[in-house]
């Protein structure tokens, strides 16, 4: 398994950074090749992707999840991946957002592009484009604010805009 970490700081609190993360289905506005998130339940996602030319299909599942904090992952099918979404205040309107991906590349093709770098460059990007849709929304599109703990829903969301991320 390979891994790549990167991380950018964003010009939002830190509940905005981390609440707009949490709305999944909105992902295909500021990640490249990602055409389509739709959230299941409250920890399961299904996710269609345009890798090396081609779509991808996987299932993931939340494996932790707490409040302005960490956001945790692992596939249940599909293109193996797993990883996680850290935050951390840096001030009332500073959030530094820490995104380590931990992934199986599979074929001659994917293999390449691991070597040459092109996950981690993607990433990056995403996550410029990511800084970019935040600071000119300047408030989320919505949150969900529950706890996941060891791939169990620990605690629902309570707050005024509840309900599954999406």
């Amino acid at each position: 398994m390979t891994h790549t970490e990167k991380k950018i700081e964003v010009d939002v609190p830190l509940s905005t950074a981390y609440n707009q993360w949490t709305q999944f289905e909105s992902f295909p506005r500021f990640m490249k090749g990602v055409k389509r998130v739709r959230q299941l339940d409250d920890k399961t996602l299904h996710w269609v992707a345009e890798i090396g030319g081609k779509d991808v299909e996987w299932t993931a599942e939340i494996t932790h999840q707490e409040p302005d904090r960490h956001i945790g992952w692992r596939t249940l099918s599909g293109a193996p991946n797993s990883g996680s979404v850290k935050f951390e205040s840096l001030g009332a309107n500073r959030t530094r957002v820490i995104v380590r991906i931990d992934y199986t590349p599979e074929g001659a093709a994917e293999k390449a592009g691991s070597a040459l770098g092109v996950v981690s460059h993607r990433i990056e990007a995403d996550l410029d484009t990511f800084k970019e849709f935040i600071e000119k929304r300047g408030v989320e599109s919505g949150a969900w604010r529950g706890e996941i703990r060891q791939g169990e829903v620990a605690r629902k969301d309570q707050s005024a805009s509840g309900g599954a991320p999406g």
